[in-house]
C-alpha cells in the first residue's frame, strides 16, 4: 500500500518545482523530502525523479502519480474537515502561504493570536507571491492564502475558491529628502512622468500596477532599479536613485532621508484571504479569516 505521506511530497515537488521548495511548504528539510520519494520509488519500483542539471524533473509515471496523489489529499482533507467541523474546535495543521510585507506587517500577530487562543491548532506560515499563492490554494497545496490586488486590477477567485476581504493597505510615493517634491502634501500623478522609478521585477502585482496606472497618464514610466523588497527600495530612495510607490503594511518606520508624499488620488491594494471551497467549513479556516479580519484595523493604524 502506498504511504500518504510519500505521495504528499511527491505532489509537493510537482507542484513548487524543486525539491527545496518542496520541503519549504511541507515544513521539512530537502533530504527528509529526497528520502520520502527514495522510499516511493522503492515501493512503486518505478523511477520518479531524474537529474536535470542542478535539479530534478519528474518522469512520466511521477506525473501520473502526483495527479493520483492531488486526488487522494483532497479526499483526506474532506474527512479532515468533517472531523473538525464535528468536534467544532480549529485543530489540526493549517498553511498558510502570504505575500512578504504582510508576512512581515501581519501575520507574526495573527500567528500568535491564534496560538494563544487555539492551541490545538497548528498554523505554519510560507511566504510566497500572491499571483502563486491562488493556484496553491486552488490545487490544495495550502489551505489558506493572503493575497492582495489593486483598485485598478481586482482579482478574482477561480472556480473552487472563497475570499474574503480582509481591509484596505494604502500607499506613498517615496521621494528623497532634498527632491523637489518633498515639501508637497501631494502630486497627481501626470505630474510624475519625468521621474526616475524604483520599483518590483516585472511580473509582480506591485510592477503591473505601477505600469498600467502611469501608462494612463499618457507617458512610460522610466524605471531605473528594480528590487523585491520594499526595504531595499526605501534604501534607494534613501539613496537618491529615484523615487517609489511603496504600501504601508509592513515598510516600518522610514529613514530621515525618505519623504512620503500622498499621491492624488491615492493608490490603494485590498488585501484577501482565500481558501478552498470544500474546506470552507472547517473550523480552522473560519476562526484564521476572523482574527485576519480582527486584527487588520489596528495592524493598519500603525
Amino acid at each position: 500500500m502506498l504511504d500518504l505521506g510519500r505521495l504528499r511530497a511527491l505532489h509537493a515537488v510537482a507542484v513548487h518545482g524543486t525539491v527545496g521548495a518542496a520541503a519549504a511548504a511541507l515544513g521539512y528539510t530537502p533530504s527528509a523530502v529526497s528520502q520520502q520519494i527514495a522510499k516511493l520509488e522503492r515501493e512503486t519500483r518505478t523511477t520518479l525523479l531524474e537529474r536535470q542539471g542542478r535539479g530534478v524533473r519528474l518522469t512520466d509515471e511521477a506525473r501520473q502519480l502526483a495527479d493520483t496523489a492531488e486526488k487522494l489529499l483532497s479526499i483526506v482533507e474532506e474527512a479532515e474537515v468533517r472531523l473538525e467541523e464535528r468536534r467544532g474546535v480549529p485543530a489540526g495543521r493549517l498553511s498558510i502561504g502570504c505575500f512578504a510585507s504582510a508576512a512581515r506587517g501581519l501575520m507574526p500577530r495573527v500567528l500568535a493570536e491564534l496560538a494563544v487562543r487555539h492551541p490545538s491548532l497548528d498554523a505554519r506560515l510560507t511566504e510566497v507571491d500572491p499571483h502563486l499563492s491562488i493556484d496553491l490554494v486552488s490545487r490544495g497545496v495550502i489551505d489558506l492564502a493572503v493575497a492582495h490586488d489593486w483598485d485598478i486590477a481586482p482579482m478574482p477567485a477561480p472556480p473552487g475558491v472563497e475570499q474574503a476581504v480582509i481591509g484596505d493597505d494604502l500607499c506613498d510615493v517615496l521621494v528623497p529628502r532634498g527632491h523637489p517634491l518633498a515639501a508637497r502634501a501631494s502630486v497627481r500623478r501626470e505630474e510624475l512622468a519625468d521621474e526616475r522609478w524604483i520599483t518590483q521585477p516585472p511580473g509582480t502585482v506591485c510592477h503591473d500596477w505601477l505600469m498600467r496606472t502611469l501608462r494612463a497618464t499618457g507617458y512610460e514610466p522610466r524605471i531605473v532599479h528594480l528590487a523585491e523588497e520594499n526595504h531595499t527600495q526605501v534604501a534607494l530612495v534613501a539613496a537618491g536613485l529615484g523615487i517609489a510607490m511603496v504600501p504601508r503594511l509592513g515598510r516600518g518606520a522610514l529613514p530621515p532621508e525618505v519623504t512620503p508624499v500622498r499621491l492624488d488620488p491615492m493608490p490603494m491594494r485590498r488585501l484577501h484571504a482565500l481558501w478552498r471551497t470544500g474546506a470552507a467549513r472547517r473550523p480552522a479556516i473560519r476562526e484564521a479569516v476572523r482574527t485576519l479580519q480582527e486584527l487588520w484595523p489596528s495592524v493598519s493604524a500603525t
